[in-house]
């Protein structure tokens, strides 16, 4: 059962039982020519080409080219006895199945051979009878028998081939689209996590630092403890607005509001607020900053030099923290410097910070740098103003 599954196919088998019954029909009811009075063989002799070519019907998509070699002799016997109606129908879906499913360059050449053919028994046609009519008719009979189902193999060879050209350009904009779909989504995830983490980490831990100390320092004084408050309060105010638009903005969907947005002219009030009993900030603004400065840079800046006074909060030593912001010439320049700390953070970090920053400057086309240097703690970020926005 294997093997003649190997050998043919289940509509292949079918298709020559149908030929065979077509065949049968049509050799009883006399479907034939015969080439004059003294050549008439017995139908009996024509049931051979018959049997023939519909056992090659078999092959006709497990081995084309096999059941075409094996099928032309015996459609050759059928047109030397007279041609046959059902044998010239069985082999011209032969010739066209063997254009079908054999190569392109077989297809080729069946299409010459078959052409060279049917003008070979059109001529030998219209000689042998002495009449041009005759010839021209049985050049046209053979041009249909045998042209005509090569060419039809060939222009449903070229539509499947466009097809499947069709359907895999298909497929690859699917994927294309999914992976677009992907980083679209990664690159969203990413944004509401530096936003978080700025939000949410920065103003939590200037409130974690501050209630701290107000509990480790049992005997402070009444300012020192109003002004602990005060951070206190500040930060979680801010944090709850800060909290507020980032909710809205998701609901939305939209993109961020430049008004309800932090502005980098409100940095001096975020310096302001960064301090310890050990440690204060102050902030220098070199240059003009210009009319129109891009919300997306902004924010950009506000956020690094947010994040930078955060982990000077919780990593740094005692002594004074520097924040610069010079408006250059086309381009934004956040400097922060900070004490080195001695005794390890103050609070837990994540390290995510560094990250948002470092995505911030290059999502700018801009360039960010953190790292030691001179026994301080160095931040360096340029963000230029006519930025193209990478993802």
């Amino acid at each position: 059962m294997l093997a003649i599954r190997r050998l043919t196919t289940r509509q292949d088998a079918l298709l020559a039982l149908a030929g065979l019954a077509g065949g049968l029909v049509m050799i009883a009811v006399h479907g034939y020519t015969t080439w004059g009075r003294h050549w008439d063989p017995s139908p009996w002799w024509r049931l051979i080409p018959l049997l023939g070519l519909c056992s090659t019907m078999l092959l006709r998509r497990t081995a084309p080219l096999t059941s075409l070699a094996l099928a032309t002799p015996f459609n050759v016997a059928d047109v030397i006895m007279g041609p046959s109606f059902a044998t010239a129908v069985i082999y011209g879906d032969t010739l066209y199945a063997a254009s079908l499913y054999g190569r392109r360059r077989t297809a080729e050449w069946l299409l010459g051979t078959t052409i060279a053919g049917t003008l070979a028994a059109g001529s030998g046609a219209g000689l042998a009878l002495g009449e041009v009519p005759v010839g021209v008719l049985g050049a046209a009979v053979a041009g249909v028998t045998w042209v005509a189902p090569v060419l039809t193999a060939m222009a449903v060879r070229e539509h499947r081939f466009t097809a499947e050209s069709e359907r895999q350009r298909a497929e690859q904009v699917a994927r294309l689209a999914e992976m677009d779909r992907r980083a679209a989504v990664g690159n969203e995830r990413a944004r509401m996590a530096r936003e978080l983490h700025d939000v949410i980490a920065n103003h939590l831990s200037a409130v974690a630092l501050h209630s701290s100390a107000i509990l480790k320092v049992r005997d402070l004084d009444r300012a020192g403890l109003d002004r602990a408050m005060e951070v206190i309060r500040e930060n979680s105010v801010q944090g709850l607005a800060e909290m507020r638009r980032m909710i809205g903005l998701l609901r939305d969907g939209g993109e961020e509001d430049p008004p309800s947005a932090p502005r980098l002219a409100e940095v001096g009030r975020l310096v302001e607020h960064t301090a310890r009993s050990d440690l204060s900030a102050c902030l220098e603004v070199v240059g003009e900053p210009p009319p129109e400065l891009p919300a997306a840079v902004e924010l950009a800046a506000y956020r690094i030099v947010q994040e930078s006074l955060t982990n000077a909060l919780k990593h740094a030593g005692p002594g004074h923290a520097e924040v610069r912001v010079e408006y250059a010439r086309g381009r934004v320049v956040i400097e922060v410097l900070s004490p080195l700390g001695r005794d390890g953070a103050r609070l837990p970090g994540t390290g995510s910070g560094l990250i948002g920053m470092r995505e911030r400057a290059a999502m700018l086309a801009g360039e960010f740098a953190a790292g030691p240097v001179d026994g301080r703690w160095r931040v360096h970020a340029e963000l230029p103003l006519d930025f193209e926005r990478t993802p």
